[in-house]
């Protein structure tokens, strides 16, 4: 068979020839070969479809094991081609051009954080209704909360391992220096001066060529060599782009992919809106569970409104066209939304580095009101008291991670959240961990 599976049980593309050379085994005679084919010219067929066909082996194993098996392959190949056997090494196709077995750390991570949200959200509403009323946790325990906080600022110190992105003398991002490797075959968009002054541990920082002056020639520039990048390093590409700023309200320097915000470290931001109800003197919040087939965070629990800001609008305008595509809110209603301030994290994940800040925003709803969903982005939204949310975020990890932030920073100004509670101004001062700018 062509299709065979590896020493791992994988599923590789290559013939039986080429996996017995790799592994020092006997050649198998494909069965739809004659039987009076050489081995000869099988390998050349494997050279030829190396080559050709861009075929690749993806060995997940660390850098010393990549270059072990990039040698004894092309050894076995070599040797095995009565060609190229006897050539001097430097005049071999292989030491012209290195096999690479590239070990993509971006899709290894986002397959794990995939992953770990499918084991998280293997839950149904009924099992939210029987945790959130049974078992009610002490409301002045907050430890439940700080462990939300940790899950979106984790691995501070792999900052070190980030190059500053700079334009016009500011820092917009940060990029990962094995990312960064990615970029510097386009040396007509992105350069690397040496200069320290802009911090890092890499004696450089990355800028864009100063040919690209004006937004749209950067904005196209960049979304090409994103194109070439592709599903492999940037995946979930949505062709919705972010405003690359230095902070909020500043001017735009270009604009960037929203799935590729976090892989160059650019500053995004964001509306979420906590829609409540107020009945016989106790506060109800509406609560969204995503649908199964989002490709993020598929079956988490979610705000009632929330959206990323994109390029040309405002918060309070994405916030109005938010309410209407997400929960059927109409205008007349939404326009009613008060800003009530905003949460920040900083988050490294992989080559990814969030550093999101969002806006956020209250709405009491009228109590007949019934949120619709009209995008097909939510699987439906139940009405819960505000007690029993805060017992949901204490005890499981059934909300998308930001979400706990904004209602957290909810049970704050309403009044759920006590000065008496132990590690009150920490936990509150936790609300703006990241650069809140």
């Amino acid at each position: 068979m062509r299709c065979a599976r590896d020493a791992r049980g994988q599923r590789s593309g290559c013939s039986t020839g080429a996996r017995d050379a790799l592994f020092n085994r006997r050649p198998t005679r494909d069965a739809r070969q004659p039987a009076s084919e050489d081995n000869s010219s099988s390998f050349s067929a494997v050279v030829y479809r190396l080559g050709e066909e861009k075929w690749r082996w993806r060995f997940r194993a660390a850098p010393i094991w990549e270059s072990y098996c990039c040698y004894h392959l092309s050894h076995k190949l070599r040797s095995s081609i009565s060609s190229i056997r006897n050539l001097p090494l430097t005049s071999s196709p292989f030491t012209r051009r290195r096999l690479k077995f590239p070990i993509s750390l971006s899709r290894r991570t986002h397959t794990l954080s995939a992953a770990n949200h499918v084991h998280r959200c293997g839950f149904t509403w009924d099992d939210v209704f029987k945790l959130a009323e049974t078992q009610q946790n002490d409301s002045s325990d907050l430890q439940g909360f700080f462990e939300k906080f940790k899950l979106c600022n984790r691995n501070s110190e792999m900052q070190c391992e980030f190059i500053p992105f700079v334009l016009e003398k500011r820092i917009v991002g940060y990029v990962h220096n094995r990312f960064a490797d990615h970029l510097r075959g386009s040396e007509d968009v992105f350069i690397f001066p040496d200069d320290t002054s802009y911090g890092g541990n890499f004696g450089c920082y990355i800028t864009l060529h100063p040919m690209l002056r004006t937004i749209e020639d950067r904005t196209r520039a960049v979304e090409d060599v994103i194109k070439c990048l592709g599903e492999e390093l940037i995946p979930g590409i949505r062709n919705e782009l972010y405003p690359v700023t230095s902070s909020f309200g500043m001017p735009e320097f270009f604009s960037l992919e929203r799935a590729a915000a976090p892989y160059f470290g650019i500053k995004a931001y964001g509306v979420q809106m906590n829609g409540y109800v107020e009945r016989d003197g106790q506060k109800y919040l509406w609560i969204g569970k995503r649908s199964e087939v989002k490709p993020t965070y598929p079956g988490m629990l979610d705000h009632l409104v929330a959206g990323g800001l994109p390029h040309g609008i405002s918060c309070g305008e994405n916030l109005v066209k938010e309410c209407e595509e997400e929960a059927g809110i109409p205008r007349s209603i939404s326009s009613g939304a008060t800003a009530v301030g905003a949460v920040s994290y900083m988050d490294i994940d992989g080559y990814r580095f969030k550093r999101d800040v969002l806006f956020c925003y209250d709405l009491k709803l009228p109590e007949g009101f019934i949120p619709k969903n009209e995008d097909g982005e939510v699987e439906s939204f139940k009405l819960l008291p505000v007690t029993h949310v805060a017992n949901i975020i204490r005890r499981t990890q059934f909300f998308k991670a930001n979400c706990n932030l904004v209602i957290i920073d909810f049970l704050f100004r309403h009044g759920y959240i006590k000065p008496e509670c132990l590690g009150y101004l920490e936990l509150l001062q936790s609300l703006r961990s990241g650069d809140c700018s």
